[in-house]
């Protein structure tokens, strides 16, 4: 159970690596054990943590590991017992329960781990846009027709962040993108660590461009910095103007916003105008664009403000 955000076993996801040639997938299924340890099924090799060290234990044919023990590494079993008299007992004031603030834990690692992913893409010179919203947005079409329009002058990565299915990824790939999907099983985002994983199996190009699409959601991803250059937004026109309002946060760290779908404007009861103005509100330098992934609309001011951030 994630403490930050209550989502289920953050800790494990799959990262599936779409084959272009033969449009076949290669699953790698990556958790964390109850004591911190990487296991990964793709190769049998099993990771684990010792005095800030980290150890692997190939598998053999049959999936068994290794054992290992930890008299090997010099550490000594130990045990504390104490008794309890008749009348009760008191702790000495170093030994009260310390309390600890889990979300104030979850996020600090996270956050040290997108700066270490910060630094590999400017390192590389990669731009990086986390793209983030509901569902249903239209994230992965946008994502298809700027591929299309921008992989002539530049070389494009995506890594897709869903729960389950790698269809995103096709989608991405037959656009032209090299792309890797992780499934994310029962957590509702992407996290810096896992976009670490990604980055390891991609091998992104120098002066590249590389899009993380999130998973749909628009609560939990606004806690998570995966190390990107910058954070859109994408709401499309079925949702309702008041999206600022009630999902502050994610509209606070983005900064641009794609008010996709454009095209149903006559047929929906939203306006672009309230929209801004309760975006505004929340973050006064929040940058728009209106758009169609359907029509084209817009696409052209996007791929422009892409390249003025490159």
């Amino acid at each position: 159970m994630c403490e930050t955000c209550g989502c289920g076993k953050p800790e494990e996801f799959t990262i599936k690596k779409v084959m272009s040639d033969e449009r076949r997938v290669m699953s790698e299924h990556v958790h964390d054990d109850e004591h911190g340890e990487h296991h990964s099924e793709e190769g049998h090799e099993h990771w684990h943590e010792h005095d800030g060290h980290w150890h692997s234990h190939a598998h053999d044919d049959h999936g068994h590991f290794h054992p290992h023990s930890h008299d090997e590494h010099g550490h000594e079993a130990h045990t504390h017992s104490h008794s309890h008299g008749d009348e009760g007992h008191s702790h000495p004031q170093s030994e009260k329960i310390r309390k600890v603030d889990l979300n104030v834990s979850v996020l600090q690692e996270n956050n040290r781990l997108a700066e270490r992913n910060r630094g590999y893409f400017e390192a590389k010179q990669v731009i990086c846009l986390n793209m983030v919203s509901s569902p249903g947005s239209g994230k992965t079409s946008i994502l298809e027709k700027t591929i299309k329009g921008l992989v002539s002058k530049r070389k494009i990565f995506v890594i897709e962040g869903d729960q389950q299915t790698s269809r995103d990824a096709e989608r991405i790939e037959k656009s032209g993108a090299p792309s890797i999907q992780i499934n994310t099983g029962t957590g509702c985002h992407l996290d810096a660590r896992m976009v670490n994983f990604a980055l390891k199996k991609m091998e992104v190009e120098n002066k590249s461009l590389l899009f993380i699409e999130n998973v749909g959601n628009l609560v939990c991803p606004a806690l998570f910095d995966l190390g990107e250059s910058r954070r859109v937004i994408v709401i499309s026109v079925t949702e309702g103007d008041d999206k600022p309002l009630k999902y502050p946060y994610m509209f606070e760290s983005s900064q641009l916003c794609l008010i996709n779908k454009s095209d149903l404007l006559p047929y929906v009861d939203f306006s672009v105008e309230a929209l801004k103005e309760n975006a505004l509100k929340i973050n006064p330098r929040l940058e728009f664009i209106l758009l169609s992934a359907k029509t084209g609309e817009g696409l052209k001011e996007w791929g422009e403000w892409i390249e003025k951030t490159i």
